[in-house]
């Protein structure tokens, strides 16, 4: 792989830096610092699941496992620091899991596979990390924000009502919008 090559493949990567760094200058010291932690996490991934989506119009397995144990590595030393608050927390993540991955279930089962079961799965850890009062609002922006672009590009006529656009990069957007205005 030429030095070329390399620095467009990590270019897409270097906006983490970017949007992590102004997360931090938003909420350092006005949010609890695991809170803020969980919030940088998502943020990471979500980027990662959004260019990858973006690209290949898929969201791979290994990206949504990695997810799934960052939270876990997470909260695991949380719960011995303030069990208390871990506790009220791994309530707040379970219903965040359920109302992220159910609700986009649901509209995959209803819609005959119309949306990724990667969307689901993303949306489902996403919820881990949002609770269920970020994983609402960002379902909402981000679906709300994927359907003016649809409808923007099939005027357009970029696209067909039949084809597809990548979910990810508009869930990424919602999980921005709610992460920051916490």
């Amino acid at each position: 792989m030429t030095k070329t090559h390399k620095t467009k493949t990590l270019l897409p990567y270097s906006g983490i830096l970017i949007i992590g760094g102004l997360l931090l200058l938003l909420h350092a010291g006005k949010i609890d610092p695991f809170m803020l932690l969980l919030s940088e996490l998502i943020v990471i991934f979500g980027y990662v699941a959004a260019v990858i989506d973006f690209k290949e119009k898929r969201i791979p397995n290994n990206i949504i496992l990695a997810m799934l144990a960052a939270w876990i590595i997470a909260i695991t030393p949380y719960l011995f620091l303030n069990t208390n608050a871990a506790i009220s927390l791994l309530i707040d993540s379970a219903l965040g899991f359920a109302i992220g991955g159910g609700m986009f279930l649901l509209v995959y089962i209803i819609s005959r596979k119309s949306i990724g079961g990667g969307d689901v799965k993303f949306m489902a850890a996403a919820g881990l990390f949002l609770g269920y009062n970020g994983v609402l609002p960002t379902i909402l922006c981000g679906s709300i924000l994927a359907a003016l672009a649809g409808l923007t590009l099939i005027i357009m006529k970029k696209i067909t009502r039949k084809d597809t656009i990548p979910l990810a990069p508009f869930l990424y957007a919602g999980i921005l919008i709610t992460v920051f205005l916490r």
